[in-house]
């Protein structure tokens, strides 16, 4: 009987761990999905595994077979091209968010951010950091909006890049650079409102910044997978996005995945 109550709880033990869902994510969502995380294995018991990043980096693992379940982008663009080449389960593409981009200092930064993105030509500022463009959706949206507003040539030897956007709002708040262009779901942190200001930048001076999810077709787990996209798109996780600043698209009514 011990035995065999034994083998048992091992099986339910394997069972349960092969539920858990490994999820690639932009850096972008990362209390955003830990909140989510958190709220979905309270009601389920499954646990979800994130691994923040880049998008571009993210995209490229994907590629090269990294074991993950679902692939939450901080731009459009690595889902489709993932759905082009046949890489994620049908119909599982989702623009679950809009994000933004802000004018980012420390709380005792003697910058007016009032002036907008003209403060950035301030003879104080030595240093704005930005995610890496070549791989991160808000660095090339930081990129866009300098250019736009004819601003890129006169402040571009001063551009310091981070990785991902995290890693460019961490320059500014530990004080290695003076300003950053990063994204507005990071400045409302609770941790980095309490060291740091931030003052939007108009959403007209930039391409939009949509963001989309896919389950990954490589996956073991489609089902458990697909079930946790569904709470994605759902209110719960919904009223999380907004209350980090993201804008949730006219998709968020299509039905959950089944």
């Amino acid at each position: 009987m011990k035995i065999a109550a034994t083998i048992l709880l091992c099986v339910l033990a394997v069972s349960a761990h092969a539920r858990d869902i490994t999820v690639a994510a932009a850096a972008d969502l990362r209390a955003v999905l830990d909140e989510i995380s958190a709220r979905y294995r309270a009601e389920t018991s499954v646990q979800i595994k994130v691994v923040y990043g880049s998008s571009g980096n993210l995209y490229q693992q994907i590629q090269n077979g990294a074991p993950f379940d679902l692939f939450f982008s901080a731009n459009s663009d690595y889902p489709k091209k993932l759905e082009t080449a046949g890489l994620i389960v049908p119909r599982s593409y989702y623009e679950y968010a809009r994000g933004s981009i802000v004018l980012f200092v420390a709380s005792n930064s003697a910058l007016n951010l009032r002036q907008g993105l003209p403060v950035l030509l301030d003879a104080s500022i030595k240093r704005i950091a930005i995610a890496d463009p070549a791989h991160a959706p808000y660095g090339r949206a930081a990129i866009a909006v300098l250019k736009s507003q004819g601003l890129y040539d006169r402040v571009s030897g001063k551009i310091v890049v981070g990785e991902n956007v995290a890693q460019a709002a961490s320059f500014v708040t530990s004080g290695a650079a003076d300003v950053g262009i990063i994204a507005r779901s990071l400045a409302m942190l609770p941790s980095a409102r309490s060291q740091s200001r931030f003052a939007e930048i108009p959403a007209n001076e930039y391409p939009p910044i949509i963001q989309a999810c896919v389950a990954l077709k490589s996956s073991k787990i489609q089902t458990a997978a697909n079930r946790f996209l569904s709470y994605v798109r759902g209110p719960e996780a919904s009223k999380i996005l907004q209350r980090y600043g993201f804008e949730i698209p006219a998709t968020q009514a299509k039905q959950p995945l089944q």
